[in-house]
């Protein structure tokens, strides 16, 4: 299946601005990743689609230049929207995204993603079903949904994510061990690939 990569990027991120500064975009904040190599926040994202997922399509908001320039440089294409949420993200991106057999949601401010988790989570999709990586029994990051899930993709709105899709299809679980899949960076203090003592509870 061709299954094509939304990565979300339009969020202002206000949880990290209240503490690192109102002019600090996290998206591009300084992020040392599982291999010690310092990027910002979104290329280490970028960086971490392994090359199996070859349409990318990168949602962000016209002013965020430098978001724009990494995406393009990591094979993205770009849609540009002044986002009410995730939902209006999601459906926006699917609706430009044409005839793909399936799509992959990807949060741009989760740096910590393996790529081989991303591969598992992709392998055997089907039109009719949902992947999600499960870590240490919570749901957690990217979400694959098949072809199928299309219509309801497109119908989301606001703030809604898709999890409320979930019980319309058949959801498998891929069990992962990967703490990435649930760490966000809504804090500077999450920059650094140095495992906290208990991760962010994403419920």
């Amino acid at each position: 299946m061709t299954v094509t990569a939304i990565v979300l990027a339009a969020g202002q991120g206000r949880r990290f601005r209240t503490e690192a500064g109102a002019d600090k975009d996290k998206l591009l904040a300084d992020c040392t990743g599982r291999d010690g190599v310092t990027r910002a926040v979104i290329e280490q994202v970028l960086a971490n689609l392994p090359a199996r997922v070859a349409r990318r399509l990168l949602v962000t908001s016209p002013e965020r230049t430098e978001v724009i320039r990494l995406a393009k440089a990591y094979g993205c294409e770009v849609l540009l929207l002044h986002s009410a949420g995730m939902g209006e993200s999601i459906a926006a991106a699917v609706a430009a995204s044409g005839s793909a057999d399936g799509w992959l949601v990807v949060l741009g401010d989760m740096p910590f993603i393996q790529s081989s988790t991303i591969e598992q989570v992709v392998e055997r999709l089907q039109a009719d079903s949902i992947h999600v990586p499960v870590q240490a029994g919570q749901y957690g990051h990217p979400v694959a949904f098949g072809h199928g899930f299309g219509p309801g993709l497109r119908a989301l709105a606001g703030d809604r994510g898709a999890r409320s899709l979930f019980a319309a299809g058949a959801v498998r679980e891929i069990l992962v061990d990967d703490p990435g899949v649930l760490w966000d960076v809504d804090l500077p203090s999450l920059l650094s690939y140095t495992p906290p003592p208990e991760l962010p509870s994403r419920s």
